[in-house]
């Protein structure tokens, strides 16, 4: 049974009423125990950080060669908090509900009302640790509109609010690391999860630099290792980012949820060809003062693509500002799923722009007759210099080129009120678990929940899991620590002796195209099955022609992909399964057999309003589905729209 823990009383009041009647860890014995923390971006430092500054035992895992270089730094816009400096109507409430609303009503109402209450000590939080956030002229902090909300609640740092909140974490953990309260593992992944009694009790790892394969013991397991996105291979994230941590502790018992739930950010440079190994975000902030359009007609279009007509040949009556004409409350500033569907259909139409034809524009012609280039460039200056050393194209001078990409999975481990999954003692942190942000995320909130589940929540609700422990340090000498690291062993052999005539990259292109083509921006059932039978195909030809060069007990850079995309090709099956059952459209999941007349998605509360919740039960055995059923009792399940 999947129980949320989900407190009583009234929305505003569970947390606080939560909080006192968690089971708290003495002072004194809080040192008599060890957390182990897997991964080190926002969730993972802000919780290192904060558990060692309360007394803890910590250990620390990153694969990268320091904390600082975890893929949060990559985040550009900004980070949301619900202090309405701006007095324009802004609040906690306001917040919660454009939160569950953006995600398309298919987010827990208590872990989102949560998240908008502690955000706005978020930001007092990084203030104090000396984060650069922009200000106003008369220096108080400033914020930005972001898609999905009438009111500007996002804090920033220009194009780089990600690096500077990881920084402000970093120094934080750099602090216990000096300490001594927290050991930090550089250069060590993952490789899977150890459980004793059904309590997760430590993992093994493999030192990235020698190849040792070793055990670490904790009293418990917090998992902050991020999303799935390079499932697609063609993602925003970093070449790195993957899913084995998460997907190894699922295959020890932890339920995963809502696969499904991919976004799609609609402002991305375009895709230029097969030599392309990522793709680079354009932060949606450009869309406060960047118009998006295409030419009105298909001919226009052609002949611009052509080159037979430049864009400034282009005439304002032949432009399609077309978010603006379908969605006049909103405008350009729509939520991420629905202005990538836009630039989808009107791209299908025949009406992209660039060499390829499948972009659309991001025009700063307006703003900068408005306000001058001197104030768009002080706004959005290092974006723009990014754009313009990807392209060669001077976004000054001539619109930006863009087009949807993946970028964040709104699913991930099913996580109880607590922040624990399935498997007692494990715990899943930020993006890694699936709880705040339903079938679709608003921009500018993946932050806000990684450092909240960090900085505000995990120290409180780790306490009462540990309080009902006994002090005695984990067995690191019982038989489940050594049973699993032979089985990772095993596995580390497996994969070297694969030497066919596949690159693991070759795989893995091939599953991104799979995924992109059929469990993309838009899924029907045809194409859903078909993906399965060719993602079944492709693990088939991965374990018998695919070759791992190299050998274990060096740096191996072959070997950590081959492991990972492993997972990736058990994921993307579980996906496909995902997204078949839910025969409803919502957020970020798009069934084409279910859209309104306007071509909006169209929700089935009626037998969809759950989690879906997936149970693995063995290698080639199908998953079994649990469901968590959704009660609103605060907002009112409507039709979304930004009309």
């Amino acid at each position: 049974m999947l129980d949320s823990k989900t407190p009583a009383g009234p929305l505003a009041d569970k947390w606080s009423n939560h909080k006192f009647n968690l089971k708290l860890v003495n002072p004194a014995n809080k040192r008599k125990y060890t957390i182990i923390v897997v991964g080190t971006g926002l969730a993972g430092s802000s919780a290192a950080a904060s558990l060692a500054e309360l007394g803890y035992n910590v250990k620390a895992f990153c694969y990268q060669d320091s904390p600082r270089r975890a893929h949060s730094i990559a985040a550009q816009g900004g980070i949301n908090a619900a202090k309405n400096y701006q007095n324009d109507g802004d609040s906690v409430f306001r917040l919660f509900y454009d939160t569950i609303k953006g995600g398309d009503y298919r987010a827990r109402e208590a872990n989102v009302y949560r998240l908008a209450e502690v955000s706005v000590n978020i930001i007092d939080q990084c203030v104090a640790q000396g984060v650069p956030f922009a200000r106003d002229y008369g220096g108080l902090l400033d914020n930005r509109s972001f898609g999905g909300a009438q009111v500007s609640r996002t804090f920033y740092a220009r194009g780089q609010t990600g690096q500077q909140l990881l920084l402000g974490a970093y120094s934080a953990l750099n602090r216990q690391i000096n300490k001594g309260k927290v050991k930090m593992y550089n250069r060590h992944e993952m490789l899977d999860l150890v459980t004793i009694d059904g309590h997760a009790r430590g993992i093994i790892t493999r030192n990235m630099v020698t190849g040792a394969i070793e055990s670490h013991e904790g009293h418990a397991v917090l998992l902050c290792t991020g999303g799935y996105g390079n499932v697609f291979f063609l993602s925003t994230n970093a070449m790195g980012c993957n899913v084995t941590a998460a997907w190894r502790a699922h295959k020890r018992g932890a339920f995963f949820s809502n696969p499904c739930y991919t976004q799609i950010h609609p402002t991305c440079i375009p895709v230029t060809g097969d030599h392309q190994s990522k793709l680079t975000l354009m932060s949606e902030s450009l869309r406060n003062d960047g118009r998006v359009w295409v030419p009105k007609t298909v001919e226009l279009a052609q002949r611009l693509r052509k080159g037979e007509i430049k864009i400034a040949d282009i005439k304002e009556e032949d432009r399609d500002y077309y978010l603006e004409r379908k969605y006049p409350s909103f405008g350009n500033l729509v939520p991420r799923d629905v202005a990538s569907r836009n630039a989808k259909e009107v791209v299908d139409e025949g009406r992209g722009v660039g060499a390829s034809g499948i972009a659309v524009y991001l025009d700063f012609e307006d703003a900068i007759n408005r306000l001058g280039e001197d104030t768009v460039r002080a706004k959005y200056g290092n974006l723009f210099d990014m754009y313009y050393q990807i392209t060669d194209e001077n976004p000054y001078k001539q619109p930006m080129r863009i087009y949807p990409a993946v970028h964040y999975t709104m699913g991930g481990l099913w996580v109880d009120y607590n922040l624990m999954t399935s498997v007692p003692g494990l715990y899943a942190l930020g993006e890694c678990n699936f709880s705040d942000h339903g079938a679709n995320r608003l921009g500018a909130s993946a932050l806000m929940q990684g450092l909240a589940d960090g900085y505000f929540v995990i120290p409180y609700t780790v306490g009462d899991y540990l309080a009902g422990l006994g002090f005695e340090p984990v067995d690191k000498n019982h038989p489940n620590f050594e049973r699993t690291r032979q089985e990772v062993e095993a596995q580390v052999h497996k994969l070297l002796s694969l030497r066919g005539s596949k690159t693991v990259d070759d795989i893995h292109k091939k599953l991104g195209h799979t995924m992109w083509e059929y469990c993309g921006m838009a899924r029907n059932e045809a194409g859903l099955i078909k993906a399965k039978g060719l993602i079944q195909e492709l693990r088939k030809e991965f374990w018998s022609d695919v070759t791992v060069l190299g050998e274990n007990e060096e740096m191996n850079q072959s070997l950590e992909k081959a492991g990972r995309v492993a997972d990736f090709l058990e994921l993307g099956e579980l996906m496909v399964d995902d997204a078949l059952h839910r025969r409803e459209s919502c957020g970020g999941h798009f069934r084409e057999e279910s859209q309104t007349e306007e071509g909006e998605a169209k929700r089935d509360d009626e037998n969809f309003k759950y989690v879906a919740a997936w149970e693995y039960r063995g290698e080639n055995q199908p998953e079994v589905l649990h469901k968590e059923h959704l009660e609103f009792e605060n907002v009112k399940l409507t039709q979304r729209s930004y009309k």
